[in-house]
């Protein structure tokens, strides 16, 4: 044998040995010997009546409910329903005692409603079952006829006019025709906008300035200096608002 044959013939003996058993397929998956000796002997227990006996059950009550278990969730609310039905000796709502004072009012269907208060408040006008009982419509006609006799029509009166004499706003608005900060009325003198500042913080609305601006002979002068651009709008009032609801 040439060196080559006989190293090939060394490394097919080497993956021989290297390969696993192939398993009996006939026998099946998992079906060795010790299976087959388990199933004959359960087959000779069958056939000899070798099946235990069942286990006998007792009837012995079992120890307290596990806290938080089924059975102590019902035994606290039978509990609860036995404190709280209403008893004649026992029980939180059996007397007014344990009831805020009051006594307890058994709701069954059984009870007769409760009876209707008419209150001396309510008139009952509109009930012709109850007026008839307390007076005939001859009765009835006479009293709405001297109700009516009693009727006073109270007649609508004028306005009153206005009796002072002060400067009006509203028509001073719209006897001016041009925009608020269009110069009419010509203004000298130094300072202007301190003194404008100082005489407008006196009042609390444009409305009241106006007035004193007009009283105090504006819009031709200004002495307090409430008008310094001379459009004879005093401390930024706008007559504009009085102007559109006379158009309106």
């Amino acid at each position: 044998m040439n060196p080559r044959g006989y190293i090939l013939f060394v490394a097919a003996a080497a993956l021989a040995a290297c390969q696993p058993a192939v398993p009996d397929s006939g026998r099946g998956v998992g079906f060795d010997d010790n299976f087959r000796a388990q199933q004959a002997a359960r087959e000779a227990a069958l056939a000899g009546g070798g099946i235990p006996a069942p286990a006998q059950v007792t009837a012995s009550p079992l120890g307290a409910p596990i806290e938080g278990s089924a059975e102590a969730t019902a035994a606290q609310t039978r509990a609860i329903l036995d404190a709280t039905r209403p008893a004649a000796s026992a029980g939180l709502g059996a007397n007014a005692a344990t009831n805020s004072g009051a006594t307890p009012l058994d709701a069954s269907p059984s009870n007769p409603p409760p009876a209707i208060v008419n209150s001396a408040g309510i008139s009952n006008e509109n009930n012709f079952d109850a007026v008839s009982g307390q007076r005939s419509i001859d009765a009835d006609a006479a009293r709405l006829a001297n109700n009516r006799s009693q009727y006073a029509v109270v007649q609508p009166e004028a306005l009153p006019e206005r009796t002072d004499s002060g400067p009006n706003i509203v028509a001073y608005a719209l006897q001016t025709k041009h925009a608020p900060g269009t110069q009419i009325y010509r203004r000298i003198g130094l300072n202007k906008q301190a003194k404008f500042a100082r005489a407008c913080a006196e009042f609390n609305i444009p409305d009241q300035a106006q007035i004193e601006f007009l009283s105090r002979g504006g819009p031709e002068r200004d002495r307090a200096g409430m008008d310094p651009d001379g459009d004879g709008f005093a401390c930024a009032w706008d007559p504009t608002p009085f102007r559109r609801a006379a158009q309106g």
